[in-house]
């Protein structure tokens, strides 16, 4: 009797076997999908430059001499090698500096060209007045051409009567045209800059039956001379023609000779903001 129970206790202990190892599986499942859930989580980038630190740090290959830390004889400083992690840690660092001081350079280049090109048209617009206050001085109308540098730019002021239309008219007297021909060359020194010409007349009402007012007069002087300039080599691109009739007076429209100062033409050579182009 004492044998049968013996042998029925061994089988019964055999039969059991099974449920360790369903345990076991279990166990490794539940592992497992803790595994590939915290892997779902984590970001993507952070855990391939893990894998690639600890690749190269179990690989021996961090630095030169590296797998001397797995031979006998390795000495107590070999434990203190940088890891590869700290090695990328240094990447980000050397790049911000490097991109600040790029940064750097580039504003500064920027601030020495734009002072250059500042500099040369300070330089462009001095030459020009210089040559056109000789040229009307050696021909003896220095009264009447005005060269002014302003913010706006350098403005050449032409008075009208006697030099460039008869009263009342837009159409050229035959004088102006080697005054006009200098100021053509003048504004081609540089191609640059834009040129607005404005047409000014004084306050006295204009009732003709080609100028029903002074916009049109104004309007018509303007454009009469952007065509001359444009025949003379100036490009259209460059000329914008302005009619300004009375509202912008340089003298007092009570005398004979403030009237005789705002009945004029302006050739403006427009400045140009650092960085900017004549369209």
């Amino acid at each position: 009797m004492a044998g049968r129970r013996r042998g029925k206790a061994k089988e019964e202990e055999s039969n059991e076997r099974w449920l360790l190892t369903y345990a076991d599986m279990i166990t490794l499942l539940m592992a497992l999908f803790m595994v590939l859930f915290s892997i779902s989580s984590v970001n993507i980038s952070k855990y391939q430059t893990l894998q690639k630190s600890l690749k190269a740090a179990f690989s021996g290959d961090i630095l030169p001499g590296g797998k001397a830390i797995a031979r006998p004889g390795a000495t107590a400083n070999a434990s203190h090698a940088p890891t590869a992690i700290d090695l990328q840690a240094i990447v980000p660092v050397t790049a911000s500096s490097a991109q600040s001081s790029s940064t750097q350079a580039a504003s500064g280049a920027t601030s020495q060209a734009a002072q250059s090109a500042a500099q040369h048209q300070a330089e462009l617009f001095a030459q020009i007045k210089a040559e056109l206050d000789h040229y009307a001085a050696a021909h003896g109308f220095s009264n009447q051409v005005k060269a002014v540098i302003e913010a706006r730019g350098l403005d050449i002021k032409v008075l009208t009567d006697q030099l460039l239309f008869p009263s009342g008219q837009a159409t050229l007297d035959a004088q102006s045209g080697p005054l006009l021909t200098e100021i053509a060359s003048l504004l081609n020194v540089d191609t640059t800059h834009p040129i607005d010409v404005e047409g000014n007349t004084d306050n006295v009402p204009i009732h003709s039956a080609q100028f029903p007012s002074n916009w049109e007069l104004s309007a018509a002087r303007a454009s009469t001379v952007v065509r001359y300039l444009i025949s003379h080599g100036v490009s259209s691109l460059r000329l914008t023609a302005l009619g300004n009739a009375e509202q912008h007076p340089q003298a007092s429209n009570e005398t004979a000779s403030g009237r005789a100062q705002n009945r004029r033409v302006e050739i403006v050579l427009k400045a140009l903001t650092p960085g900017e182009t004549n369209p």
